[in-house]
């Protein structure tokens, strides 16, 4: 038995070698990820002989290298959730924090749950990808959200609560608000009542047409009016001007990304073998369906619906020392934050259509009947939704793989 422990970081790595004992085989020494590096690093292990296994740590995207050149060599390699190895005791007092003691303490990992590591299998490109224009598409999210408040704060010196007047749902041809591409040709509200409302609504409809949008004249009539009643505090002036186009047009830039994000990941979604499973289930979405399918993976590396749960941390452990046993707990928040994002907003969604054939709202509206607090229910809600799509999606993947089987 030979653990090798891999502190990763950007770049590059720390090794250790162990065996049991206490016996160190190699002191800890460090690899670029770089092909000199990672080739050298092949060979050393492999003039070691035995029967080796690696662990390192799942840091960010760092690992990936250095995981992906020792599995293709034909080395045992398990990548182990950081959270496992942080808790875990290296039997000593000091608290020490450098690469080296952390190579080490992860051989010493390795040897302790020799039997219950797993061998890591590349993921499939498509999901990988999948995963990352996700994490791109929330950091995009994120930008649009501070780029239309300060918006909405520059609107309030030009033409206080235009924002409010429209519909809130995206153009959808390119993702864009009519709100947004309004302020933009009308930025002042003088630029609405200073025209009489014939002058004004002729212009809205011109506007409307070389826009796509659709016209009514019953709005042309309440932007009319509530430009009359606005009070602006910023001058009608090209300065202004300038600052309400530049504004529109950074955010309309981030909402022509999030356009283009939003058809990647369909598209990449629909490539999974469980797309039309998932797409069935209600309130998985054109967005919300594909960020499922890239925060959970292949459900098949969960040994069972209580896993994919605890990994989305929504799973409340048990908390009892004593005589004393915790009735009420919180949920462990331990998992995949962008997943417990991805199902509130499922669970959201479901509430909304409240659909009395959904055994998921049923459960929530009993739970809700009950007089079980607003985040309570939504989180056992959620936690429901995980479980079927878990049963779900892990029966039609192994269908798909007997299928295959017969036919070869």
């Amino acid at each position: 038995m030979t653990a090798v422990g891999i502190d990763v970081s950007k770049g590059k790595s720390t090794v250790a070698v162990r065996r049991p004992g206490g016996e160190v085989v190699l002191t800890p020494f460090s690899v670029e990820h770089d092909a000199a590096g990672l080739s050298s690093l092949v060979k050393t292990l492999g003039s070691i002989g035995g029967d080796i296994r690696i662990v390192m740590e799942h840091t960010g995207m760092y690992w990936r290298p250095i995981a992906l050149a020792l599995k293709e060599a034909g080395f045992f390699v398990s990548v182990v959730n950081a959270m496992l190895i942080h808790d875990f005791s290296d039997n000593s007092l000091r608290k020490v924090k450098t690469d080296k003691a952390d190579s080490m303490k992860i051989a010493n990992y390795a040897l302790s749950f020799w039997a219950e590591l797993r061998d890591y299998s590349p993921e499939d490109e498509t999901r990988q990808m999948l995963k990352m224009q996700n994490r791109l598409y929330l950091r995009t999210k994120k930008s649009s959200v501070v780029l239309r408040n300060g918006l909405i704060s520059l609107l309030d010196q030009t033409f206080p609560g235009v924002n409010t007047l429209f519909d809130i749902q995206p153009k959808r041809s390119n993702g864009h608000f009519k709100w947004v591409d309004f302020v933009k040709r009308f930025w002042h509200k003088d630029c609405v009542a200073g025209v009489s409302l014939a002058a004004f609504s002729d212009a809205y409809r011109k506007w409307c047409a070389r826009s796509g949008y659709r016209f009514s004249q019953s709005d042309a009539e309440k932007l009319h009016a509530a430009a009359r009643n606005a009070v602006a505090t910023f001058p009608k002036n090209d300065s202004t001007k300038l600052l309400i186009a530049q504004a529109v047009d950074s955010l309309n830039a981030v909402y022509d990304a999030l356009y283009i994000l939003r058809g990647e990941m369909l598209r990449l979604a629909s490539l999974l073998p469980e797309f039309d499973v998932v797409m069935a289930m209600q309130g998985a979405g054109e967005v919300t369906g594909p960020q499922l399918m890239a925060e959970i993976g292949d459900v098949r590396r969960f040994t069972h619906k209580g896993a994919l749960v605890a990994f989305a941390g929504m799973d409340a452990p048990p908390f009892q020392s004593g005589t004393f046993d915790s009735k009420s707990r919180r949920i462990s928040k331990r998992g995949s934050p962008h997943l417990r994002k991805t199902l509130f907003m499922v669970a959201s969604t479901i509430l909304q259509h409240s659909d009395p054939a959904n055994p998921i709202f049923q459960f929530m509206d009993k739970k809700r009947a009950e007089g079980k607090h607003f985040y309570v229910y939504m989180v056992a809600g959620a936690a429901k939704f995980l479980r079927i799509y878990y049963a779900r999606v892990k029966a039609h993947l192994t269908a798909l793989d007997a299928e295959a089987n017969t036919a070869a």
